[in-house]
């Protein structure tokens, strides 16, 4: 009786203790919240929280704006929103092939609806493919600026300099788009579409400009960063996170590589990717930008200058890509842990933008898996690397 009772009360002990180490769990989950809530209290009143408002309005207004515009290239290619400015641009751009509105909700309207399953020299779905790449790609870039100042964390604080690493890349990035824009200004005259490409320009100009005024604010005011309490084998010169470090290198790296060329060297076949010269035939880059001296010179040679617009937007896709690219290069491999442990949530603020800017590339290159089969383009290994990479970003980004 006296052994039975023994292990009776050895048995309620072990919950007991069970019990305890929950509630020492509990207690100190809810202090490191008291000890957050009060940081947070004290950035905000010392105006070290939120992101200054003008700043806020503007790139709420600039970037709104150009979601707009690249959420109708992606889901609404060839829909007329802004006018006949916009008219003018869609003309240039070719894009209105795909627009059928005629029978009503019905109508695939420029949707991934319209997407055939064979493609065809009459339906080009390569041509197609660009244009909804293009708007996937503006999209993600663009969300890289309104998320993190629309969806500010308790943890980030403009005051401590959280926001230099993605306001910085921005401004580049936007610079970047601006010049290109405006380089292909004379080419926009020829349809009357220099009235919506300089809008454009000027929209990301502005929106520059407004971030650059408060960078410089916010870089040359004094900060005293408070050490903490770093991860485990980690040092404040360490990289956040050596995983999504090596998978951006291999998958972003090559992305980087085929944008680099479909930017700079549109047309010119690349030895390392497979079927490359069927990717540009299907896409049209052999008769928009023929190489020269070559077969598709002779044949399209004469035809290239009708297809101006086809080059500006693929370049426009590639452009996307490759700021989008640097970006996450920054968030991997420049940003640093540092004596406060802020590089991380310098580096979320890129990952969580960034994983929407994967899903929608691999959205859009699943779409098209079907025709580009036809034309005997496999998207599958494309299809699985953006897709590791992209759940390694939600994962990081997220959790």
């Amino acid at each position: 009786m006296a052994a039975k009772k023994r292990k009776n009360t050895s048995k309620a002990i072990k919950p007991s203790k069970e019990n305890n180490a929950s509630n020492q769990a509990a207690m100190k989950k809810k202090q490191d919240k008291a000890i957050q809530r009060q940081q947070l209290d004290q950035q905000i009143e010392k105006g070290k929280h939120f992101v200054p408002t003008p700043l806020l309005l503007t790139i709420l207004a600039c970037s709104g704006f150009l979601v707009v515009l690249s959420y109708r290239d992606m889901f609404g290619t060839g829909k007329v929103i802004f006018g006949e400015p916009d008219t003018a641009m869609l003309q240039y751009t070719l894009s209105t092939q795909w627009f059928d509105d005629s029978n009503g909700w019905k109508s695939s309207a420029g949707g991934f609806s319209a997407v055939h399953k064979i493609s065809t020299d009459a339906n080009d779905m390569g041509g197609f493919f660009i244009r909804k790449m293009a708007g996937a790609a503006g999209l993600g870039y663009h969300l890289q600026k309104l998320m993190p100042v629309l969806f500010q964390k308790n943890d980030v604080h403009w005051g401590q300099r959280h926001y230099v690493p993605v306001m910085a890349s921005s401004i580049i990035g936007n610079l970047c788009l601006a010049g290109y824009y405006l380089t292909s200004m004379e080419d926009f005259k020829s349809t009357g579409a220099d009235v919506m490409g300089f809008r454009v320009a000027a929209v990301l100009l502005v929106e520059a400009l407004v971030m650059m005024i408060y960078l410089l604010l916010n870089l040359t005011k004094k900060v005293t960063l408070i050490p903490r309490a770093l991860p485990g084998g980690k040092r404040p010169r360490s990289i956040v996170s050596k995983i999504l470090a090596r998978t951006l290198c291999l998958v972003t790296g090559i992305m980087t590589l085929i944008a680099a060329r479909d930017f700079f060297f549109p047309g010119m076949e690349l030895p390392f990717p497979p079927a490359d010269d069927i990717y540009l035939e299907w896409t049209g880059a052999f008769i928009h930008s023929p190489p020269p001296n070559s077969v598709e010179e002779e044949e399209h040679g004469l035809e290239a200058a009708l297809h101006v617009g086809d080059k500006f937007v693929a370049r426009l896709m590639a452009l996307y890509i490759l700021i989008v690219s640097v970006q996450k290069f920054i968030s991997g491999f420049v940003v640093r842990v540092g004596v406060d442990n802020g590089g991380e949530k310098k580096s979320k603020m890129f990952w969580q933008s960034q994983a929407i800017f994967d899903g929608l590339i691999l959205f859009t290159i699943r779409v098209f898996a079907s025709p580009a089969l036809t034309a005997s383009l496999d998207f599958r290994w494309h299809a699985m690397a953006l897709g590791y990479e992209t759940f390694l970003l939600g994962i990081y980004g997220y959790m």
